[in-house]
């Protein structure tokens, strides 16, 4: 247990090699830092590939996308949007629909980055305790949210979005935003793991909503080959979401059916037993 807590996925490295154990961690930050670096060549090097944020953008000056819960704090708030951001919050939110809401929150969030390193750090550093909120917290925040747009008929959680500030940190310089990031990152690290991400953040209480019936999941197809070395717990940001596919509790499929889960891949990572795979929702196939 003590190897699975400290250094989750030694086991996959001796068995698979580092870069086949960390294949899925490194595919998501280049998409994260892919996403990001469209974005900032435009003000950093005048090279407008991508114009905006990730609130709204277009692309190569044809393509509109606009995060769809902006969409909806707008409408509440009283606004009146444009064409081309309803067509933006479309495309954005049938792509999530597909693919799985949480998607945004392993593969494009930049937050991500700033979880995943505490999480990482409270690993390294033995810390055990946890005093989580409950994980009803963050679809109250996102009620509150919306409330807070239709009293004040303004986007007042951009404001303070993590997502927006870190955006608009790299582009205009960080300012009071870095404490926001600093502080988030402290909480995660000290209070609970995976405290944000799993407990509070109300953007990705949204995108879960978003992405009920999604395509795109990750399966345990080889679950009888799991020795318990519990890697996987230690690695996931939504642990709860591993045991009924893995152990058969509550269901008989091997497919991670949970809309908790951000489809990040780090079980597929770190299982040394190849337990796991990335698959879609029909893929019923098992070997136990």
């Amino acid at each position: 247990m003590s190897r699975a807590v400290s250094r989750p996925g030694q086991d996959a490295i001796a068995r698979k090699g580092w870069l086949a154990a960390h294949k899925w961690l490194l595919l998501r930050r280049c998409s994260q830092l892919g996403i990001l670096a469209l974005f900032l060549v435009g003000p950093w090097f005048g090279i407008w590939i991508v114009k905006g944020n990730l609130s709204s953008s277009l692309t190569l000056d044809v393509l509109p996308l606009t995060d769809p819960f902006v969409l909806v704090q707008m409408l509440v708030a009283g606004f009146v949007p444009a064409a081309t951001a309803l067509v933006g919050a479309l495309i954005v939110a049938l792509f999530y629909v597909l693919l799985g809401g949480r998607v945004f929150c392993a593969w494009v969030c930049p937050v991500n980055m700033i979880t995943d390193a505490a999480a990482w750090a409270r690993r390294r550093c033995g810390i055990k305790s946890s005093r989580a909120p409950d994980a009803r917290t963050r679809y109250w925040l996102l009620l509150g949210v919306f409330i807070a747009a239709a009293a004040t008929g303004t986007l007042a959680w951009e404001w303070i979005n993590p997502v927006s500030l870190a955006h608009r940190g790299l582009i205009f310089g960080m300012g009071t935003g870095l404490w926001v990031l600093v502080a988030l990152f402290l909480f995660d690290f000290l209070v609970t793991s995976r405290g944000w991400c799993g407990h509070v953040c109300p953007m990705g209480a949204f995108y879960r909503l978003l992405g009920k019936a999604a395509l795109l999941r990750v399966a345990a197809p080889a679950r009888a080959a799991c020795d318990d070395c519990m890697d996987c717990f230690a690695v996931c940001p939504e642990p709860h979401v591993i045991r009924p596919a893995l152990k058969k509790e509550g269901q008989e499929s091997p497919v991670i059916s949970s809309a908790d889960c951000t489809t990040c891949g780090r079980c597929v990572d770190v299982c040394g037993k190849q337990v796991f795979r990335l698959t879609h929702r029909f893929d019923q196939r098992s070997s136990s």
